[in-house]
């Protein structure tokens, strides 16, 4: 029951980083920029104060990386962007979308070869991602659609990057504490456009301390009892539960373009998970 709540807890937390910002942007209670300052500060406050209770004996300053930083702050800014004009299970879908296909084109370029079954499910997801994102009558922004792809890439390299961490809640503490400069030189050119109510900023301390910060330490918690084909395939829950709260607690509508277009995005990564897990049985 604890390796579940754990679970259920970083998923739920995952698809209501979505359902904040778009909450927030959504009211214009607060900018994209600022939005994204918040969440990041607040995320390496409370991941340092995590840290510091739960893993004193390591370093933050020798944890991390500026690399891994930059890709955590191209996430998150392009993220914010994105929710200007996207609704919150459209975000998701396209963003998780992109995050698996990165991590599958990187295992390529490595040398995995696919089966039959892994291109079938590749051609699946790529063909639905290009269905959603296409030209038409209710197809998303082209723009905030492209924000919302290069930040999945994002997350994607942050994510391998992250793999081989011997202590990943100390490296994510140091790679927060590094994308605090980086947000403040961004938030410089909308230095005249900054708006942010009282009702922004909480939002998006809840964002950064709570579904980022304290979700992600959450969801490495839980990553020690799965295995990685679990937990890849527990991830694509997250744009579900995102179109499920949005439907709730934003009042937004299922198109029957999204359903189809979730349905072949997820059915296909779904393919490409089985395929390697019949590879590794056999």
């Amino acid at each position: 029951m604890k390796i579940f709540a754990y679970t259920a807890f970083a998923l739920v937390a995952f698809a209501f980083n979505s359902i904040l910002c778009r909450l927030a942007l959504g009211r214009e209670a607060i900018d994209a920029a600022s939005f994204t300052t918040v969440r990041l500060v607040s995320g390496a406050l409370t991941l340092t104060a995590i840290s510091w209770v739960f893993n004193r004996r390591a370093s933050i300053r020798e944890s991390g990386s500026w690399l891994s930083a930059f890709f955590l702050f191209a996430y998150a800014i392009c993220f914010s962007l994105a929710y200007l004009d996207l609704t919150a299970a459209t975000g998701a879908l396209i963003l998780f979308g992109a995050v698996q296909l990165t991590m599958i084109g990187v295992a390529l370029v490595r040398g995995e070869r696919p089966k039959p079954l892994e291109w079938l499910g590749l051609i699946l997801a790529f063909a639905g991602l290009v269905y959603l994102v296409f030209p038409g009558l209710s197809a998303p922004p082209p723009v905030s659609s492209m924000l919302m792809l290069i930040a999945g890439i994002a997350w994607g390299f942050y994510t391998l990057r992250g793999k081989g961490s011997d202590n990943p809640l100390a490296d994510t503490t140091g790679n927060f504490i590094r994308t605090v400069p980086m947000t403040v030189v961004a938030l410089l050119p909308f230095f005249s456009q900054i708006q942010a109510s009282h009702e922004g900023v909480i939002l998006a301390i809840l964002s950064g301390a709570i579904t980022s910060g304290i979700g992600y330490s959450v969801w490495y918690a839980a990553l020690k009892h799965h295995t990685a084909t679990r937990a890849a395939a527990l991830q694509l829950s997250v744009p579900a539960i995102t179109a499920i709260s949005g439907v709730i607690v934003l009042a937004e509508k299922l198109s029957l373009r999204l359903v189809l277009a979730s349905c072949l995005i997820l059915g296909g990564i779904g393919l490409v998970i089985l395929g390697r897990q019949k590879i590794k049985k056999s």
